[in-house]
């Protein structure tokens, strides 16, 4: 196994698509051998992903389709982070907005979407959630919120039948509850 892995050279960078907020870069790297190559990544900001935990420890669910995998899944809210705002003040936000829920933020950790894509996801547990508006979804959101009992969240993230898994992992080890 080799031991001297490095960085690549980037040569070039330039956005090849972008429509609302997302965006894809055409990047050509110089590889450890010399030869140069294309990668295509998504441009992405930062986001949160969300844990949230009613009173009595119910996980708080967005049910909606979702065009990548064309499916109705079960998901945790999350959203993309503001200039300017905290993790945790995101977490509130998009939570209140997608859900009408509001609790106590915590940051736990952040993770890397993927290896082809810019995002970094801030893992945020929200704790002690209380019903406290309606939803106030964007033009293009059309949300269900769904309550799941710990047990069914459980087999909801072994399923891998939903998006975010990391997030809902490293915040119920975060809390104790794996």
């Amino acid at each position: 196994m080799t031991k001297n892995i490095k960085s690549w050279k980037e040569i070039s960078r330039e956005i090849e698509w972008q429509k609302y907020s997302r965006k894809i870069e055409k990047v050509i790297y110089e590889m450890p051998n010399g030869e140069k190559s294309d990668f295509y990544l998504k441009k992405e900001g930062p986001a949160v992903g969300i844990l949230a935990l009613t009173k009595n420890k119910q996980v708080i669910l967005t049910k909606q389709f979702r065009p990548g995998p064309n499916k109705i899944l079960l998901e945790l809210p999350g959203g993309y982070i503001d200039k300017n705002e905290t993790p945790e003040k995101a977490g509130n936000r998009e939570l209140l907005e997608e859900t009408g829920y509001q609790g106590k933020a915590k940051l736990v950790t952040t993770a890397f979407d993927c290896a082809y894509s810019t995002m970094q996801r801030s893992c945020v547990v929200i704790t002690d959630c209380e019903l406290v508006s309606k939803q106030n979804l964007d033009e293009n959101e059309f949300i269900e919120v769904v309550l799941l009992n710990m047990d069914e969240f459980k087999n909801l993230l072994r399923s891998g039948q939903n998006t975010d898994i990391e997030v809902g992992y490293l915040g119920l080890d975060y809390l104790g509850l794996l």
